[in-house]
C-alpha cells in the first residue's frame, strides 16, 4: 500500500512536471501583409526548437500544421465570441467542437485562452463582456471536460493595467472597480480549476516611461541593481520579477496563495519612434536572451515571491508586423524580419552561451531625446492614399489646417504631400496629449529635421 501510494505521488509529480514544461514559447501574430506562409513559419518555428506557439485565434490551417509535432498550442476565443459563448452552452460546445475536437489530441492543444486583454477595454459596450468573461471561461472547461479533456486549461490574457498599485510588489492590488466584482470570480475559477493566471508583462513600458529613475540594467536583467522591498523585505534583481509579483501580492490580497503565472505576452522592441526611448536592437536582445536564461534555468528560479516555480511564458512575437497600428514600436517587437531572417541571434532553448553570440548593434537611443519633432510623409508612400489622411487631420478641428487654405501662409506649394506633412505635423503637435501618433496608417514619419519653409512654420513637438 505504502509502494502504491509512493508510486502515486511520484507519477502526479512528473506529470506536473511534464504539464508545467519550462520550454519557451513565440507569439505568433500575423498582422502583416508580408509574411510568410503559415507552413513556412511553423517550419521557422520548429526551427528555432519553439515549445509552445500562443495564436490569437484557433486557424484551421495552422492547427492542422500542428499536428503530429510536439509542440504546445495555445489558441484563444476571439473577443467578439465571448457574449454568445457565456449565454448558450450550445455556443460554448460548438466553439469546442469546431476549435478544439477537430484537432486535439493528434495538435497538442494546452491551453485555450478566452479573450486578449479583456479588461483593459472601458466603454460600455466592453464592460459588458467584462462581465460575460468568467461564464464564458465556465462553458469553455465544461465543455472539455464534457469529452474527459484534462490536459487543456482554461485562462485569459489580462494586461498589468488591471493593477491599480504596483510599486513596492507587496503593495499590488486590482482596480477597485474590478477587484471584487470580477476578479474575484475569476481567480476562484482558476484556482478551481488549477488553471493560470496569465499575464502581458512588458518591463519595456514602465521602464521608457521613467528612463531616468528606472535603470536600463535592472529592465535588461543585467544584475546589477538590486532594490528591497521595504514591506515583505524580498530582494529583487530586475524589474520582471516586481512585476509578477505585484500580480501574486494582488491575488493574495482576495484570499488565492497557490494560483500559478504564466506570461503570455513580453519582449522588447526593436525599434520606434523618436519619442520611444530605448528601442533598439541591442536592448531587445538582451532582454529576450536573459529572459530565456532565467525562465528555463534548472532548478527553476521563479520570483521571490514565488521562488523555484516554473512560469510558462511567450515571447512576443515571432515577426515584425507592419499593418499593427498605434506608435512605431507596435510594429517592432519580432523575434525576425517579415522575410523569415532573424534580427538578432536567439537561442530559446537556454543552452548557448552569451559568448557565442556575434557583437550586436550599439544602442544610440537609450536616453530621451531632447527638442522638437515634427510629423511628415513618410517616404515611398503611394500618393493616392495621402488625401484621405489629409482630411481627416483636417476634420479635427478648425485650427489644425487653416494655415493651408487659399491665401494663408502655408498654402504654397499646391501639392498632396505639403499639405499632408503640414496637415500630420499640425495634427500630431495638437492632440499627442490624447493621444494622437505619427503613424496615419503608414504614411506618417517622426523627423528631427525642421520642414519649414519661408513663411510657413511647421508645428512640433518639443521632447
Amino acid at each position: 500500500m505504502l509502494i502504491s501510494t509512493v508510486f502515486l505521488t511520484l507519477l502526479s509529480l512528473c506529470l506536473t512536471v511534464a504539464e508545467i514544461s519550462s520550454k519557451i514559447g513565440i507569439n505568433y501574430g500575423r498582422e502583416g501583409d508580408n509574411l510568410p506562409s503559415p507552413y513556412q513559419s511553423i517550419e521557422i518555428m520548429k526551427s528555432m526548437n519553439a515549445g509552445r506557439i500562443k495564436l490569437y485565434n484557433s486557424d484551421p490551417e495552422i492547427l492542422e500544421l500542428l499536428s503530429g509535432t510536439k509542440i504546445h498550442v495555445a489558441i484563444m476565443v476571439p473577443n467578439g465570441d465571448i457574449i454568445q459563448i457565456a449565454s448558450s452552452r450550445t455556443a460554448a460546445e460548438q466553439w469546442v467542437q469546431n476549435n478544439v475536437l477537430a484537432y486535439y489530441p493528434d495538435t497538442m492543444i494546452r491551453f485555450v485562452l478566452v479573450g486578449n486583454e479583456v479588461l483593459s477595454y472601458n466603454s460600455d459596450p466592453d464592460q459588458t463582456l467584462w462581465h460575460n468573461l468568467v461564464p464564458a471561461m465556465r462553458r469553455i472547461k465544461s465543455s472539455l471536460s464534457a469529452h474527459d479533456i484534462k490536459n487543456i486549461k482554461v485562462g485569459t490574457p489580462l494586461a498589468m493595467d488591471v493593477l491599480q498599485s504596483t510599486f513596492p510588489p507587496s503593495s499590488g492590488m486590482f482596480r477597485s472597480e474590478i477587484s471584487d466584482t470580477l476578479m474575484a470570480p475569476l481567480l476562484k475559477f482558476l484556482n478551481g480549476t488549477k488553471s493560470f493566471f496569465f499575464l502581458d508583462v512588458y518591463p519595456y513600458f514602465p521602464w521608457s516611461a521613467n528612463p531616468m529613475n528606472i535603470s536600463l540594467d535592472f529592465a535588461l536583467f543585467g544584475g546589477n541593481v538590486n532594490q528591497i522591498d521595504p514591506s515583505s523585505g524580498l530582494f529583487y534583481t530586475n524589474l520582471l520579477d516586481q512585476m509578477l509579483d505585484s500580480v501574486i501580492f494582488a491575488m493574495e490580497k482576495l484570499g488565492y496563495t497557490k494560483i500559478r503565472l504564466a506570461i503570455a505576452e513580453t519582449g522588447w522592441p526593436t525599434a520606434g519612434d523618436i519619442d520611444q526611448v530605448g528601442a533598439n536592437i541591442y536592448n531587445a536582445a538582451t532582454y529576450n536572451r536573459n529572459l530565456i536564461r532565467k525562465m528555463t534555468a534548472k532548478p527553476a528560479l521563479g520570483t521571490p515571491a514565488r521562488p523555484g516555480r516554473v512560469i510558462p511564458s511567450f515571447i512576443f512575437s515571432l515577426y515584425e508586423e507592419n499593418q499593427k497600428i498605434g506608435p512605431g514600436t507596435e510594429r517592432h517587437w519580432g523575434l525576425l524580419h517579415a522575410n523569415g531572417a532573424p534580427i538578432y541571434d536567439i537561442d530559446l532553448t537556454g543552452k548557448r552561451p552569451v559568448s557565442d553570440y556575434k557583437p550586436l548593434p550599439l544602442a544610440e537611443n537609450n536616453v530621451p531625446y531632447k527638442g522638437k519633432v515634427w510629423c511628415v510623409v513618410a517616404s515611398g508612400v503611394n500618393l493616392m492614399n495621402l488625401p484621405s489622411a489629409l482630411t481627416y487631420a483636417c476634420s479635427q478641428d478648425n485650427q489644425t489646417c487653416e494655415a493651408l487654405n487659399p491665401g494663408k501662409k502655408c498654402y504654397e506649394p499646391i501639392s498632396v504631400f505639403w499639405h499632408a506633412s503640414y496637415a500630420f505635423s499640425s495634427y500630431w503637435a495638437k492632440f499627442r496629449s490624447r493621444g494622437a501618433t505619427c503613424y496615419f496608417n503608414g504614411l506618417a514619419r517622426q523627423t528631427t529635421v525642421n520642414p519649414s519653409r519661408g513663411h510657413c512654420n511647421f508645428p512640433s513637438v518639443t521632447l
